[in-house]
């Protein structure tokens, strides 16, 4: 996956939630939160994983309290 663009095409479901690096990703039962680095070896690191009751309670549905919670997670 080199591309933003790529990564959509294959999962349309990928929500980028922050400067097209933090996505949050459905998977089963549970939604994840990943880095993804397009740059050099594309490498990819899961930040948060939870169920969807347990994402509401922390990120609130908002990409303002998503943005609060990298930055106080020293992600960003």
């Amino acid at each position: 996956m080199g591309e933003p663009g790529d990564l959509l095409e294959k999962r349309p479901d990928a929500d980028n939630v922050y400067k097209g690096k933090f996505y949050f990703f459905d998977i089963h039962i549970h939604r994840a939160l990943i880095l993804i680095e397009f740059e050099e070896e594309g490498e990819m690191t899961v930040v948060w994983v939870g169920n969807h009751d347990e994402y509401e309670n922390t990120f609130k549905n908002n990409r303002r309290v998503i943005r609060k919670w990298l930055i106080d997670n020293e992600w960003i």
